[in-house]
């Protein structure tokens, strides 16, 4: 199902790109020409060319929307925070942490805690004296 919608969307996309390039700029200078007896009046053409860009601006909103609750939906969790850490061999464990003991947040909590704390920064050294 999510493929299926993928592809649609892309589909809108290249669509909804071809159909603002269509459109007459300010200028003039991009747009199709307006010369007379074509299909569409200049008139006609940019009516066509608006509501079209409309729809496929509508349904790419939609597609982008369903695509994000699809997405919601199949995506078990929610940041790599709040899921148990691994654990590591008793070799590599910080402060005699013990394997599986919180999340990664809580174990950085844990660290902050019992890390020494910083050394008291160097006294400054007076400037020389100056000359006369």
């Amino acid at each position: 199902m999510q493929t299926v919608l993928i592809v649609v969307h892309l589909l809108i996309v290249v669509a909804l790109i071809a159909v603002v390039l269509l459109q007459r700029s300010e200028g003039g200078a991009l747009g199709m020409g307006g010369g007379g007896g074509g299909f569409f009046t200049g008139r006609g053409q940019a009516n066509a060319l608006t509501r079209a860009t409309a729809i496929l601006a509508t349904l790419f909103f939609i597609t982008s929307l369903a695509l994000t609750i699809l997405a919601s939906y199949t995506h078990s969790r929610k940041s790599i925070f709040e899921s148990p850490v691994a654990p590591a061999p008793a070799s590599e464990q910080p402060n005699g942490a013990a394997p599986g003991e919180g999340t990664v947040l809580d174990q950085l909590k844990k660290m902050e805690k019992s890390a020494p704390p910083a050394p008291p920064a160097p006294e400054p050294v007076p400037a020389p004296p100056r000359s006369q």
